[in-house]
């Protein structure tokens, strides 16, 4: 790895400590990275069902932003806190910053729908969401008989009065605001009332109709809808106006652990709670009357910046489902399918393969099934005895659940430890939980004030009368569904001493023990972050012959940062691949100048952690489920660890993040004002451009073929399709894991 040309000479031997302005702000940093993601939903070369895509993604993202950092911001304001980050802004700082970027997001995410988007879906696919004053007369009777038979049935209409208090409305509901005057009432003496009438989310968003010309595919919204008719609702009343609103409330969780008998309930009981949080965001139509306004924001106490007015469909994420419609298949991304490579693709005996060498998959390129197998192979097969398994994100009707079930069932002692705090995914883990206890298996929740956030299954086997272990860890979730969308990596291994850690840090999780001398872990909350910046500062001392290459999903913790500083400053060149939130401001000089931040927005999400240093030519390369945040080094059950096989490694170094840092098609390069600017091909020649997921995707299929030609079956019912985006190889020299099965290398996992 050389250096990068350029880079900044070695400064002098004493760093400059950095001030709070050498950090940027969390909070902003995420809207930062919020608007890349809108960037892609504008941008003309983009297909047109994937910047539909993208537009969900923002809404979606913007409604977690709120629910819980922006609520945080609220509750230390209402609190009376004047602490600050390093950053140095207090907390009512960042509300009023934040808000004045949040609108402007809004304002542009609508702007974008309005004028690119909607439009788009009626030309190229024929789609429309239509408006009451574009319905035909047939569309209107359909639409009445629609509501009479589905819809009426379970809408509640709700007065608010003296006696009629205003409704606690669920987090993230929907609602209509509803003006009325009374029929009979003289009109000088009339007088607005008010009324709610909540759209039933047991019901679709999209309520289908019969399609006329210029559209093959036609549908109003549901809130339209009850609109058209919600006089049905208020019998003696004069509807003078319906606005759609939605609002959205703190939605953390407040649990005192030591105080919970049984933190399952109690977590059950907190999220019935926080479904009526305090409200943080009011988001309403656009042509909703002033008086409207007024009205909510008082009943749910919030202040004018938090109001948005919105010139669409209320939260564009519910309009998801048209995204799998086969009228949008023409304008998407071409289809990819995960490849079966070698060597555990068709072996036929799973554990003898990873026993001979370690193995590593690239998801979501290299299919995620084979980790599903490792399992499901785990809990029929006779020799195995144990299974031990963290779970802290999964889909509902995951195979990797089923085959633990399996297991128990079997006989076999399996273990899981489900993280019951997942944010987002609470209710669903308790679920999980219950399911497996029922099966026998034996279900923990970790350890109390800690998540655990670390992915990692074991797997105990007798072998000719020996115990012998096989352990997979991963730099993300137990997912099959979004192991077809996240990037991460998975590592099978059968070594002894990682064998040997991942059996003590069970211990450490389901028992009683203080946490052992670690072989080949670094595991957080103790010791995670010193090895993290001891690497750095090993680092540091190499000075120009320094090379350090990090990549993750946010960079945030102020002592990481101030390492890599000092790094910087002694001439170690540094490349960050930080796909969300960085705080690190690159290319001050005598400070960052060689440091480069790097975020690739594309079609899967970037969500692997891997990170390599030089280390005076003897070069370790690390991967790990941890972000370098506060929260991954102080309240999380991480682990990180090195990979050991040197081809492994270069695989790693020299195609993973080689590739990544040379994208110049979806990489934004961070300045240091805290703005990104795209990275474009050389002269902006086309030959030049290289995407690197897309090379990814050309990678494993080639693999796959390889496989194939050499008569292992790989990727059954695949046709090849021709690529649209050119890439360019890495450079000469680069080293490349061989697609033989008996070569000895190794092959190698994507949400939202």
């Amino acid at each position: 790895m050389s250096r990068r040309p350029g880079a900044a000479s070695p400064a002098a031997a004493t760093p400059v400590e950095p001030g709070a302005d050498l950090f940027l702000n969390r909070e902003l940093s995420w809207l930062t990275f919020n608007e890349r993601v809108l960037g892609e939903a504008c941008d003309p070369g983009v297909p047109l069902g994937e910047r539909f895509k993208f537009q969900s993604i923002v809404a979606s993202n913007l409604d977690e932003f709120f629910m819980v950092r922006v609520a945080g911001r609220k509750q230390r304001v209402a609190g009376g806190v004047v602490e600050t980050g390093a950053d140095g802004m207090l907390p009512a700082e960042q509300l009023t910053a934040v808000s004045g970027r949040a609108h402007a997001m809004v304002a542009a995410l609508y702007r974008n729908w309005q004028q690119a988007i909607a439009p788009g879906l009626r030309e190229r696919a024929g789609i429309g969401i239509l408006r009451p004053g574009q319905l035909g007369a047939e569309q209107r009777t359909f639409l009445e008989g629609r509501f009479r038979k589905d819809v009426w049935p379970v809408l509640t209409p709700l007065a608010v009065d003296q006696g009629h208090p205003f409704p606690v409305l669920r987090n993230r509901s929907l609602n209509l605001a509803v003006l009325l005057h009374k029929e009979r009432q003289r009109v000088a003496r009339r007088q607005a009332v008010f009324a709610v009438v909540q759209v039933p989310s047991v019901l679709p968003r999209l309520v289908e109709v019969p399609a006329a010309a210029p559209y093959r595919l036609a549908f109003v919204l549901l809130e339209d809808l009850i609109t058209l008719h919600v006089g049905d609702l208020f019998p003696g009343f004069r509807v003078v106006g319906c606005s759609p609103f939605r609002v959205t409330r703190n939605f953390d969780l407040s649990i005192d652990e030591d105080e919970a008998d049984d933190l399952l309930k109690t977590i059950q009981k907190e999220l019935r709670r926080r479904e009526r949080g305090q409200a943080v965001r009011l988001e309403l139509a656009a042509d909703a009357p002033p008086d409207v306004e007024v009205f909510l924001r008082q009943a749910l106490r919030l202040e004018t910046d938090d109001v948005y007015a919105v010139d669409g469909p209320l939260h564009l994420a519910d309009l998801a489902p048209l995204y799998g419609h086969d009228e949008l298949r023409e304008i998407k991304d071409e289809p990819f399918a995960p490849q079966q490579v070698p060597p555990l693709a068709n072996a036929p005996d799973l554990f003898r393969a990873v026993a001979e060498r370690d193995v590593l998959l690239h998801h979501p390129y290299e299919s995620f099934d084979q980790v599903v197998d490792f399992i499901a192979e785990a809990a029929s097969d006779p020799q195995v005895l144990a299974i031990k398994q963290t779970l802290y994100r999964t889909s509902a009707d995951s195979q990797i659940i089923r085959a633990l079930i399996r297991a128990a069932e079997n006989g076999k002692q399996v273990t899981a430890v489900v993280e019951l705090k997942a944010r987002f995914d609470e209710a669903p883990n308790i679920q999980l939980a219950r399911a497996l206890e029922d099966a026998g298996v034996h279900v923990v929740y970790g350890l109390i004030g800690l998540k655990t956030h670390c992915k990692m299954s074991l797997v105990v086997r007798r072998e000719s009368g020996v115990m012998k272990r096989y352990v997979h860890l991963s730099t993300g979730n137990y997912n099959p569904s979004t192991a077809r969308l996240y990037g991460d990596i998975s590592f099978f291994t059968a070594r002894e001493a990682f064998a040997d850690d991942a059996g003590a840090l069970f211990n450490l999780l389901t028992g009683y023990a203080s946490p052992p001398s670690w072989k080949k872990f670094s595991v957080a909350p103790v010791g995670l972050s010193e090895k993290v910046i001891e690497l750095i500062e090993r680092e540091r001392g190499h000075g120009n012959k320094g090379r350090i290459i990090a990549k993750m999903n946010a960079l945030v913790d102020p002592e990481v940062i101030r390492a890599l500083y000092r790094a910087s400053q002694a001439g170690v060149s540094i490349d960050l691949l930080v796909r969300g939130t960085c705080c690190l401001r690159p290319g001050v000089a005598g400070i960052s100048d060689n440091i480069r931040v790097i975020s690739v927005i594309d079609r899967f999400l970037e969500h692997a952690r891997i990170c390599c240093f030089e280390n005076g030519g003897k070069r370790e390369v690390y991967l790990s489920s941890a972000d370098w945040m506060p929260r991954n080094f102080v309240r999380r059950v991480e682990v990180m660890f090195h990979v050991e096989d040197e081809a492994l490694r270069n695989r790693l170094v020299d195609e993973i993040l080689a590739l990544s840092l040379a994208d110049n098609v979806k990489a934004r390069r961070l300045l240091a004002d805290g703005s990104y600017e795209r990275v474009t091909p050389p002269g902006g020649a086309p030959e030049a451009a290289i995407r690197s997921q897309q090379r990814f995707v050309q990678l494993a299929r080639e693999r796959a073929h390889a496989a194939e030609a050499k008569g292992v079956p790989a990727g059954a019912g695949y046709r090849a399709r021709p690529v649209t985006t050119r890439a360019r190889s890495p450079a000469p020299g680069t080293v490349w894991p061989a697609a033989d099965p008996g070569a000895p290398s190794g092959d190698d996992r994507l949400a939202s």
